[in-house]
């Protein structure tokens, strides 16, 4: 959890749980696939993550799942396939993909979510397209980077005029903080 470094508060004290009731329901997938290269014997399975596109938004530039608000009347799954499908070009069945369930939801408060994760599994490595107006790029993270022993970085830097420090993931190139991180974190600590 990201801690503001002039009060040493935590900066989403009330993150989890369903958050208010005027939270916006949202899903996202957590989809794990296997390597991009079959023929590598030391391959091991990924995890789809994005790099959202920078609008000076919430969120925006930050690395993520493909996911985001629900439809009316749309269960988890269905915002979460239908995300992938248009953030990412997803065909769940040209990919074999299969829902395996939801990890457990949470509130953001800085953008008022509440986030379903939907954990699936790809039987083949899915094609994938990006979506220009939202996704700048694609990123592959194998599952080792978030398992209970993988290393984590402390960052200290400032996000939106705040001064903060948090825990992230080095991924890729990137750092994966946040809600993502701990999603990934959490299904890390299944996979341990």
């Amino acid at each position: 959890m990201p801690v503001r470094l002039d009060t040493g508060e935590w900066r989403d004290r009330g993150s989890i749980g369903a958050g208010p009731l005027d939270a916006v329901a949202s899903a996202v997938l957590v989809l794990v696939c296997p390597d991009r290269d079959p023929a590598d014997r030391t391959a091991q399975a990924e995890v789809v993550l994005i790099e959202r596109v920078d609008r000076g938004g919430h969120h925006s530039g930050e690395i993520s799942f493909p996911g985001g608000r629900a439809e009316p009347r749309e269960d988890p799954t269905t915002t979460a396939l239908r995300e992938a499908a248009e953030e990412v070009g997803l065909d769940p069945r040209g990919a074999g993909v299969r829902v395996i369930g939801e990890l457990a939801p949470f509130w953001i408060p800085v953008s008022n979510f509440r986030v379903h994760p939907v954990l699936a599994v790809a039987g083949r490595q899915p094609l994938l397209d990006p979506s220009a107006d939202e996704v700048a790029s694609i990123v592959h993270a194998p599952v080792d980077a978030f398992l209970p022993d993988a290393p984590i970085e402390v960052v200290e830097t400032t996000v939106r005029g705040m001064a903060l420090r948090y825990g992230a993931y080095p991924i890729a190139g990137h750092r994966v903080w946040g809600a993502t991180a701990r999603v990934l974190g959490q299904l890390g600590a299944l996979l341990g």
